[in-house]
């Protein structure tokens, strides 16, 4: 998927660089042969104007039709001494009230084009100029490239946009019917082991060792839950988050070292985990139970491999108006700064075996199925992490 998406990008970009390359070679003929166009026009214009000068008795029909056709390009008339004497196509109006503004506009003229000149008299030299600027259209040529390479620009970033759309509902489809296919392929063994764990309560067995079978059958009986809720939308019940969070918090310190400590906080008060005194609730929010244990699990799980045998790991719930906070914290390795925006990618691991696909879907859980939030709220390398859960109430 990844190749594919740069074969796009280097082909869209491509296709840009040789549409916006011709149009900025064709614009700059067109432009260059406006501006010569623009030339001549302004020399018939002197012409007919030096023709009305020198033969007074002549029919001016013509001369006159040639000046009072020629609206479109600015002129200013000056002497031989660049004083303004007249000017066409300006602002009379901010000429008369600005006379510095006209001789901006003439230092400007003179920047762009060399002046035609109309000889008066030789002896002395007598002679008026005419500088001239260039037309609207001159400017929308010249600046047509610019508007085409913000249109191809824009063109290739939707285009692009819409592939990756594409590419990561795919994806998500692809993971969701994997998820679903392995929750139908746990289905058949977890039942069978259901029926071997009833003939073994009647066998005479030792009940503990039944209990802790069945224990981990019914841990079983949970993963096929989840994989089979990922990809459809689950149903929200008003859950304890309190005891969710306690439930899972248990289970996770009976496979932890000995020297982790587990730490509840909620309601202002603190409870060990494995101590038997519970912190009071409940405290309700709307959840899928078995996708949010899922995602507690993931995020003490994770805790707990930064820990490295020892250390402490702290759930503090806390709530708010219309949220509530759940922040895991870990005083294990910490998460480099550079790895931050990383860890919820999925492929995305520092451990050595494992498919760092935990944090991905805990994030998907929590903002595409709850709409909450799971974000890295303060990592510190060497001091340890904090995750934080936002759900609304």
């Amino acid at each position: 998927m990844i190749r594919s998406l740069l074969n796009w990008r280097s082909l869209l970009a491509l296709v840009g660089i040789v549409i916006v390359t011709a149009t900025i070679f064709y614009s700059h003929y067109l432009a260059k042969k406006i501006a010569t166009d623009e030339r001549q026009k302004v020399s018939l214009w002197v012409a007919a104007s030096k023709a009305m000068l020198s033969n007074p008795g002549m029919d001016l029909t013509l001369p006159n039709l040639i000046r009072n056709g020629q609206q479109s390009i600015p002129i200013i008339e000056t002497n031989e001494k660049d004083s303004v004497i007249d000017f066409i196509n300006l602002d009379s109006t901010r000429a008369a009230q600005d006379k510095p503004w006209l001789y901006r506009e003439l230092k400007k003229f003179r920047d762009e084009n060399s002046p035609l000149e109309m000889v008066l008299s030789d002896t002395p030299y007598v002679a008026n100029r005419y500088y001239y600027g260039h037309t609207t259209l001159l400017d929308e040529v010249r600046y047509y490239p610019l508007v085409q390479l913000f249109i191809v620009a824009l063109f290739i970033f939707f285009t692009l946009y819409s592939i990756t759309i594409r590419n990561k509902a795919a994806t998500n489809q692809l993971w969701a019917s994997m998820a679903k296919e392995t929750a139908h392929q746990l289905g058949t063994p977890v039942s069978s082991l259901e029926g071997w764990v009833e003939m073994l309560k009647e066998s005479g067995l030792d009940p503990r060792t039944v209990v802790e079978i069945k224990k981990d059958v019914d841990r079983l009986k949970l993963v096929s839950d989840r994989f089979g809720k990922i990809g459809s939308t689950p149903q929200l019940e008003e859950k304890d988050l309190i005891g969710q969070v306690r439930t899972m918090m248990e289970y996770i310190r009976k496979r932890a070292a000995g020297k982790v400590q587990f730490a509840l906080q909620a309601q202002g008060y603190t409870e060990e985990i494995g101590s038997g005194i519970g912190a009071r609730g409940p405290l309700v929010a709307r959840i899928s139970g078995p996708l949010f244990d899922w995602v507690i699990e993931n995020l003490l799980k994770n805790a707990l491999d930064a820990m490295e045998g020892k250390g402490s790991i702290t759930v503090a719930i806390a709530e708010q108006e219309k949220e509530v906070l759940i922040d895991v914290t870990d005083t294990g390795k910490g998460i480099a700064a550079k790895n931050v925006a990383k860890v919820f990618k999925p492929g995305f691991t520092t451990k050595k075996r494992g498919w760092g696909l935990g944090l991905s879907l805990s994030k998907r859980i929590i903002e595409q199925y709850h709409a909450g939030l799971l974000f890295v709220r303060h990592s510190e390398p060497g001091k340890g992490t904090t995750f934080r859960i936002v759900l609304k109430k």
